[in-house]
């Protein structure tokens, strides 16, 4: 069974359905009755509504009901929150501005929800909402979160005074100043971490259905987490009881993050289905996915690295400015506090650590995690600095980190983190091998000959995945646990179903999770089912995010596996008259150790569901369940390097080589993780070279509202990656299992653009590093 057990390259078993056309989007679900949405939406950053007239859209063919705000706040709905707490340095809580599902008084960014309409068809519905008139009073907007701060800016929330969130530190800032006024060299710079649009392939999509006779709610939704989707629904926004609603995730064609949250749509929907009496469904367009999908990223900083005469670091601050949009969503505040300045130290000795960081207001689309959520930017401020700190040192990029690197474990980070095990030194060396790192100054002068600038740079990143434990996120202010569910049932013909509370949406789970049972049991793959995303067929479970699904996900579903495998072995030893210690299960049987005694496993499973001949006092079948909450993050660490021409003549940028060596801890499947690295990389080449999501300063209006103005990746942006790992096993989840969804979109970004400003030879270049922009710098460079 080794050809399906862990560590296989087994070709994913649900790509067949997708590339055949058969996979099961939220759009595809029909039910008898249904009618479509469309939402009316603000076209202004912010205004106060003044009125809103329904009478002539209510009147257009096809058109079932047009629904506005104050009818859902006279229903009781509740508005949308943010689940996790942070307080300020002074203690002062979050400040909290209320958010409803449809606006009442005051629109605070373009697509921001006004009211719904339904009709018979999609086309009707979108003409009706047209002819909904809404009278608005435009107001002054902001749209950057340093402007937003500035006194006398526009004041988007009467909760949040002078549109701060939040100011939040961690650290010693007394050790880290004292550090820094000491030091023999202190590398200084201004780093902006440009915003993004997530982009998932498929548009995000909401069903509702009321089924009056059972006073019950479905809820079909392009989630991640469903379950957390129908806790927030019901606890927190009054749409009905949990036991009244289900929550279904089919298949989801892409997340990034952006399908962890809850948003107005569903809810209105689902609101919207009890007062029409039709089952209501809503797809987004594309623009209206750029415009009201939740954004990431947008972080301003001023870091300060000190050093000293030997080129150890000392300290290091922070300080941040983060970029909340016109709403706090539902994760938004962990995002740039408890993901992102915990892991400031990276993989280095830093001995101490200040950040400062300041959430802010501003009439844009709320921003919250994507692709690795808090932890890239973190990773870009750290290497950036880093490898400008050996320019001006005169040291090589791989060696001052070397001469810093963290070698022994467990280390005590001064931000929390606890890392438990990891080899960067391994990593750095198999990166630098694998990109002839040694005889880059000969491919440099032969480019220089063709009238190319070609340039390295390399990127040491350290990610914290499967947060947790649950009691310790609770303690620093989570509003759910971070554990995961599994359910194993054993049928009476031996095939077997795992349910598990991890959501799949490209990341092959059904493949991978299958892999683990084959390999535990010596069954085939073929006889294992996952089954996962709906809320009636699925115990309570948290969800795929932050790359836990194999730590977290997994290690439930291994928990699980003991169980049905001592109750397996207790049922086959009695069958055998045999001692159970002495029972081992290999291919598909359970066997007598050392003779040839055995019970196939389908008639093991017969025995346990016909219960004709069970050991005495046991329960008939088999099926087990789990909860497993991690005691400790993992810490998937890597080293990336780039390597780039530039066309001095037009600032084209080529990636010519890109070397990534990750440490991921046991893989159980190679394939699915190169192509995940390969997914991380591509996105995060898009973020350094491609990809920026721009409103108008003054009007507040998204100008990256389509393709046209929102450059994505190509295929022929990308280099062929060459991608390999070194494992140190985790030792804290039973698999070794570290996590590798998010690694190659935070160890990226840095990585490419430090190999551009190597090139170029000025460090003053923001992302995306667009031909115009490198061609901008060259000329300041060759000026001085």
């Amino acid at each position: 069974m080794g050809m399906e057990g862990i560590g296989a390259r087994v070709a994913r078993k649900e790509d067949k359905r997708f590339i055949t056309g058969a996979g099961r989007y939220v759009d595809d679900m029909v039910v008898p009755g249904m009618k479509h949405a469309a939402f009316v939406r603000s076209p202004y950053a912010h205004a106060d509504i003044k009125k809103i007239d329904v009478k002539k859209a209510q009147a257009m063919p096809g058109v079932i009901g047009v629904l506005t705000g104050k009818e859902l706040k006279t229903d009781g709905i509740g508005n949308l929150i943010c689940g996790w707490m942070i307080h300020s340095k002074d203690g002062s809580p979050m400040k909290m501005g209320a958010w409803s599902p449809l606006a009442v008084d005051r629109a605070r960014y373009v697509g921001d929800a006004v009211a719904i309409v339904v009709a018979e068809t999609k086309g009707q519905a979108r003409d009706a909402a047209e002819a909904v008139e809404v009278t608005y009073k435009e107001k002054k907007a902001v749209t950057d979160a340093v402007a937003a701060l500035k006194p006398g800016a526009p004041q988007l929330h009467p909760e949040a005074d002078g549109n701060l969130i939040y100011d939040w530190e961690i650290g010693d800032s007394k050790a880290v100043d004292a550090a820094i006024a000491n030091a023999a060299h202190v590398t200084k710079m201004h780093i902006v971490n440009n915003r993004l649009v997530p982009n998932a392939m498929e548009p995000r999509a909401a069903l509702g259905h009321y089924d009056k006779a059972e006073d019950h709610y479905t809820c079909w939704t392009t989630s991640q987490n469903p379950h957390v989707a129908r806790l927030v629904m019901s606890a927190f926004y009054n749409v009905a009881p949990e036991n009244k609603l289900r929550v279904i995730a089919p298949d989801v064609g892409g997340g990034f993050g952006s399908k962890i949250y809850i948003y107005p749509e569903e809810i209105v929907c689902l609101w919207a289905s009890k007062k029409t009496g039709v089952p209501v469904k809503w797809v987004a367009d594309r623009t209206e996915s750029f415009m009201t999908d939740a954004h990431g990223r947008d972080h301003v900083t001023e870091v300060q690295l000190a050093f000293d005469k030997d080129n150890k670091m000392t300290a290091l601050k922070v300080d941040t400015i983060a970029n909340f949009g016109a709403y706090m969503s539902l994760f938004s505040s962990a995002v740039p506090t408890y993901l992102y300045a915990t892991l400031l130290s990276g993989q280095y000795v830093i001995p101490a650590i200040h950040a400062n960081v300041r959430a802010v207001y501003t009439n844009t689309a709320p921003v919250d995690a994507y692709r690795g959520a808090g932890r890239p930017e973190a990773t870009y401020v750290l290497e950036r600095v880093i490898e400008t700190a050996a320019r001006e040192l005169g040291m090589s990029p791989a060696e001052l980190r070397r001469k810093n690197f963290i070698t022994s474990f467990p280390y005590q980070t001064p931000v929390i983190m606890a890392y438990d095990a990891g080899d960067y030194g391994a990593s750095l060396d198999a990166a630098m091998k694998a990109a002839d790192y040694q005889g880059f100054a000969k491919r440099k002068a032969e480019a220089a000959k063709r009238g190319k600038l070609r340039g390295i740079g390399m990127s040491c990143y350290i990610e914290a995945c499967g947060i947790a434990p649950s009691a310790a996120v609770g303690s620093l202010g989570a509003g759910v646990g971070l554990w995961e569910s599994a359910e194993v049932r054993v049928n009476a013909v031996g095939t077997i179903e795992v349910l598990t509370g991890s959501h799949s949406h490209g990341q092959g789970h059904e493949t991978t999770f299958a892999q683990l049972v084959a390999d535990r049991f010596g069954v085939p793959i073929d006889s294992v089912s996952i089954v996962h995303g709906d809320t009636d067929k699925v115990q309570m479970g948290m969800g795929t995010y932050g790359s836990r699904s194999g730590a977290v996900g997994m290690s439930a579903i291994v928990k699980a596996l003991d169980k049905v495998e001592a109750k397996a072995k207790k049922i086959a030893a009695h069958l055998m008259e045999a001692d159970e210690g002495d029972i081992v299960i290999e291919n598909g049987a359970l066997k007598v150790a050392g003779t040839d005694k055995n019970v196939p496993w389908f008639q093991m499973a017969l025995a346990a569901y016909t219960a004709h001949n069970l050991p005495s006092g046991m329960e008939p079948g088999l099926k087990e369940g789990a909860f497993y909450d991690p005691t400790n993050f993992t810490f998937p660490a890597g080293c990336y390097i780039c390597e780039v021409e530039i066309d001095p003549e037009t600032g084209t940028t080529e990636i010519v080589q890109f070397v990534a060596s990750d440490d991921f801890g046991k893989i159980i499947n190679p394939m699915i993780v190169e192509g995940q690295v390969h997914g991380g990389i591509a996105q995060g080449v898009g973020q350094a070279l491609l990809e920026g999501c721009h409103y108008d300063p003054s009007t507040g209006q998204l100008i990256t509202a389509s393709y046209m103005d929102y450059t994505m990746p190509r295929a022929s942006d990308l280099p062929s990656f060459k991608v390999s790992t070194t494992e140190t096993a985790c030792p804290g989840n039973p698999l070794g299992i570290k996590g590798c969804g998010e690694a190659g979109a935070i160890g990226s970004p840095p990585a490419v653009m430090n190999a551009i400003t190597d090139a170029i030879g000025n460090n003053d270049l923001t992302m995306p590093a667009s031909p115009q922009k490198v061609w901008a710098a060259l000329k300041a460079t060759t000026k001085h």
